[in-house]
């Protein structure tokens, strides 16, 4: 079983934050994600850190494994999970899918980042795996 975030895990989920907030200064609401998403690794990739975009994570199920059922929308140092969204209102199933690919993949921490709010702070969820979720 995961513990809580380490030191270093809360350290990168605040530069990933820092470099969504770039993003989001730059377009503010309103484009697709796609955008979004791409930009925002750009971002992630000058501030140093090893962004894997579109991840695939296979899963195991009955002995067989799948390999392609599942894409990651950005992992970052190979330790946080990062689901981009462009939505009205994020949902519960938004944050019940981070949590999915969280313990598929077995990492403790992912940020789920609805870029389509007015303050980017109202958009960002963090998610612990095995935990309840927070919203910051």
């Amino acid at each position: 079983m995961l513990t809580d975030p380490t030191p270093y895990e809360n350290e990168l989920a605040t530069r990933i934050i820092g470099c969504a907030m770039i993003v989001h200064r730059h377009f503010g609401p309103g484009m697709i994600e796609s955008v979004y998403e791409r930009c925002f690794c750009h971002e992630l990739a000058k501030a140093g850190l090893d962004v894997v975009w579109q991840k695939r994570q296979p899963i195991v199920y009955d002995g067989i494994t799948f390999d392609d059922p599942f894409r990651m929308d950005i992992v970052a140092n190979d330790t946080i999970i990062v689901e981009n969204k462009v939505v009205e209102v994020v949902v519960p199933l938004h944050k019940a899918q981070l949590r999915s690919y969280l313990k598929l993949a077995n990492r403790r921490l992912g940020l789920l980042i609805n870029f389509n709010v007015e303050l980017l702070k109202d958009g960002i969820h963090r998610v612990v795996n095995g935990e309840a979720t927070y919203d910051l």
